[in-house]
């Protein structure tokens, strides 16, 4: 898979994070495991897709956190009943926003 697609599919895990929680405030969004469980699941796959980025193709795109992504992805998969849900909904909220504003300029 070629980065460009890669990114595309990032966009899409980002844009169903955003359609899951919108309207919703944080306490909605905690009372919501389905919600919750979807969001998480989406993010999980972006660590992924940043996996199959050619190593080159992230060092020359520094303003986008790649090791943050795929860090957050590592932390959920093995600790998953642990989730801090704060940053989960910071993370949903403000920093995806920002990410694909980020990746719509790389693709």
């Amino acid at each position: 898979m070629s980065n460009e697609e890669t990114v595309k599919k990032m966009l899409v895990y980002c844009a169903k994070t955003q359609a899951y929680s919108a309207g919703l405030d944080e306490l909605q969004f905690y009372s919501s495991p389905m919600i919750v469980e979807a969001c998480v699941f989406d993010l999980i796959q972006l660590g992924e897709l940043v996996s199959k980025l050619d190593p080159m193709f992230m060092e020359t795109n520094p303003q986008i956190p790649w090791k943050k992504i795929r860090g957050f992805r590592h932390k959920v998969v093995h600790d998953y009943e642990n989730i801090d849900f704060k940053t989960l909904w910071e993370i949903i909220t403000h920093n995806v926003p920002g990410l694909i504003g980020m990746l719509k300029l790389l693709s």
